[in-house]
């Protein structure tokens, strides 16, 4: 990619460790990580709300109308009683 080759990122290494001390490179590397998870999170950021804005609304059928004096059968039916009971009179 960068037509590096093991020799020259050999070099690199040994000289980031005496500029920066065996102590700082974990330091500077954790930095780095968070930095690129940050750059990471906005740009997947941008991007999620560019779709968002960019899609058409989706398609939804308009709602059924029920005819006048339609009314939909209950679920909670009794059931039918054979014999009913006759209530005392008064």
């Amino acid at each position: 990619m960068f037509g590096l080759g093991p020799w020259e990122i050999a070099v690199i290494l040994l000289i980031v460790l005496v500029l920066f001390g065996a102590k700082r490179i974990p330091e500077v590397a954790r930095g780095l990580g968070k930095g690129i998870r940050e750059f990471k999170s906005a740009t997947s950021e941008i991007s999620r709300e560019l779709t968002v804005e960019d899609r058409p609304p989706a398609y939804r059928p308009p709602a059924q109308q029920n005819p006048p004096g339609y009314a939909p059968p209950s679920q909670e039916q009794e059931p039918a009683q054979a014999n009913p009971t006759p209530e005392p009179p008064k």
